[in-house]
């Protein structure tokens, strides 16, 4: 098997990659009998020359792989036809602007692997890079605390080189008697808890948080049925709330009377209800001041995310009273940061955790004819055609929607 690593073209330049040069050394030593070839690149956080360190060749021709591993989308003309290919496409919710994208794979017969599609045999993601959001998050939310209270100004993550850089600056930095309420329950959650626990902030009951004033800075780490209730009253487990959202509704708002800063780290499915609402940030008893909305959905389950905000200007007001985006000078306004690609930010620490996610879930399915079922699960065309779990997307493709 040939498996070609690609120069990543999107705009704005993304520098992360799906294997370090010492994961591609791992991969080596699990499968000697791949051959890995790395397209050149002049933005990828390692440079060319420590692939070549390790023994890989590097050139800028790649078309004689069979597979090959890019991040974000390939652009259409640089796709190259009858191969099979991983990236993020960001098709498969039927996003529009990326229709032409999805086209052009099936009309050049590329096998797609969407890396969002990778999944085990109970539909749970196997990959993806939702702690580093998770870890960048919460140091973005915390930085914008600081910077609108005038309490400290940190560096931007961007330009720290790890993980150990951004705990080490925001344990310089202390914190006032705050409340943070942070929700979800998946990796990015847990990335953002790792780095309020690294700072020693002290994690909290929800009933604790929610009655008790403390003399130190504290956090509370919530789940689906602490911020939902059922509307008739009754009380029903998680797998209720997954079959029938609609049968709930918010009950955040007691955690939106008493907390400083919200980090919103949760998954938000299909017909949940709106988490913080219009209504909950218009309220005279809201308290918050800086919103972190790690999840970023656009005219979502956060009323005050009204845009996705970039990693050079990830901060906007969000004025209440009138629902709209105003400056950071207003008084009245909240920060919202809503950067929606968080782990760029950190790349090398998220390319090396994707790379040993992606050897230990995906590379042994090319040699194990697929046993577990991972290939079959994730590809989304083939032979020019959607396959059938992904059918759903024809007429997306034909444009019928």
């Amino acid at each position: 098997m040939k498996f070609g690593i690609i120069k990543e073209r999107k705009n704005p330049p993304d520098r992360r990659v799906v294997f370090s040069p010492e994961e591609l050394v791992n991969l080596k030593k699990q499968f000697p009998e791949a051959s890995i070839t790395v397209e050149t690149s002049d933005i990828r956080i390692f440079p060319d020359t420590d692939y070549v360190e390790k023994g890989f060749e590097v050139t800028e021709d790649v078309s004689g792989c069979d597979v090959l591993f890019g991040v974000k989308e390939v652009p259409i003309n640089a796709l190259i036809p009858n191969k099979s290919y991983f990236f993020f496409s960001h098709t498969i919710k039927k996003q529009p602007y990326n229709r032409k994208l999805l086209k052009a794979v099936l009309d050049k017969n590329i096998t797609l692997y969407d890396h969002e599609t990778i999944v085990d045999a109970n539909n749970a993601r196997l990959i993806g890079f939702g702690r580093y959001a998770g870890i960048v998050g919460a140091y973005n939310g915390i930085r914008a605390f600081g910077i609108k209270f005038d309490l400290f100004n940190l560096t931007k993550a961007e330009d720290l080189p790890d993980q150990k850089a951004l705990i080490e600056r925001l344990k310089r930095n202390h914190l006032p008697y705050i409340k943070i309420v942070l929700t979800g329950s998946g990796k990015v959650a847990h990335g953002a808890k790792e780095m309020l626990d690294a700072m020693k902030i002290k994690q909290v009951s929800v009933e604790n948080y929610l009655t008790k004033k403390y003399a130190e800075p504290v956090y509370t780490f919530i789940d689906v049925l602490d911020y939902n209730k059922r509307k008739d009253g009754t009380q029903s487990g998680k797998q209720d709330f997954y079959k029938n959202p609609t049968e709930y509704e918010s009950d955040f708002e007691r955690f939106s009377e008493v907390s400083d800063l919200f980090i919103a780290g949760h998954f938000h499915g299909n017909n949940a209800p709106v988490i913080l609402s219009k209504e909950m940030l218009r309220s005279p008893k809201c308290s918050l001041k800086v919103v972190a909305d790690v999840s970023c959905d656009i005219d979502g389950p956060i009323a005050c995310t009204l845009r996705p905000s970039t990693i050079a200007d990830p901060v906007y007001g969000y004025l209440p009273s009138e629902h709209k985006e105003v400056s950071l000078s207003h008084p009245a306004a909240i920060w919202v940061m809503a950067v929606d690609n968080l782990p760029c930010e950190l790349p090398k620490d998220a390319s090396e955790g994707f790379g040993k996610l992606f050897l230990n879930h995906v590379i042994p399915a090319f040699y194990t004819n697929d046993a577990d079922g991972v290939l079959a699960r994730a590809k989304v065309t083939e032979n020019g055609k959607l396959t059938p779990r992904f059918s759903y997307l024809q007429d997306y493709v034909d444009d019928k929607e």
